[in-house]
């Protein structure tokens, strides 16, 4: 897949089976003319911890997952919630770079926006071109956002989670 115009979806919910029906219905977007590059969709509890409810990549209908596309997702998401879960990961610099663009506002989406205390949210890494049958497919969240992601910080994070052999994708889904 070209990683050159790729879009970060995330749509909040106010309960997670709503959450989990729309990212469900992400399974049935999917066609011969694109994939979804990797989906989450997660919850966070009154005292603010977030679970990862279940992941998606490169192809959701069919269940195989790229490797680390939960440590990419959330990663592009929400750098520090990734950084939180990753430490000793071995990519500290990598996500120390992108934890300092997420608090510029060049990457990523405020995680307290989009995924406040008792909600739940799908974040979803797709071709731009495509965000339109995205867009249908999480009908009934209550909000939304999307945001362009820069190619070159899509990869970086991608090779980083790579080399950690697993472990980040582990602390996430844990």
């Amino acid at each position: 897949m070209n990683h050159d115009n790729l879009t970060l979806y995330v749509a909040s919910y106010s309960n997670a089976a709503t959450a989990q029906k729309d990212f469900d219905s992400l399974k049935f977007v999917e066609g011969a003319d694109f994939v979804v590059e990797g989906a989450v969709v997660m919850s966070r509890d009154a005292d603010g911890n977030v679970d990862v409810l279940e992941k998606g990549g490169e192809h959701v209908a069919s269940g195989s997952v790229i490797g680390g596309s939960i440590g990419l997702v959330v990663g592009l998401f929400a750098p520090p919630l990734l950084a939180a879960t990753a430490i000793g990961a071995g990519i500290g610099a990598v996500l120390g770079h992108f934890t300092k663009k997420h608090e510029e506002k060049q990457l990523g989406v405020e995680l307290d926006d989009y995924l406040p205390f008792n909600s739940s949210a799908v974040a979803v890494v797709v071709d731009s071109s495509y965000v339109d049958r995205i867009e249908a497919a999480l009908a009934s969240s209550d909000r939304k956002t999307s945001k362009t992601i820069d190619s070159g910080d899509f990869d970086k994070l991608k090779k980083a989670l790579s080399e950690s052999d697993g472990s980040v994708e582990d602390d996430v889904d844990s």
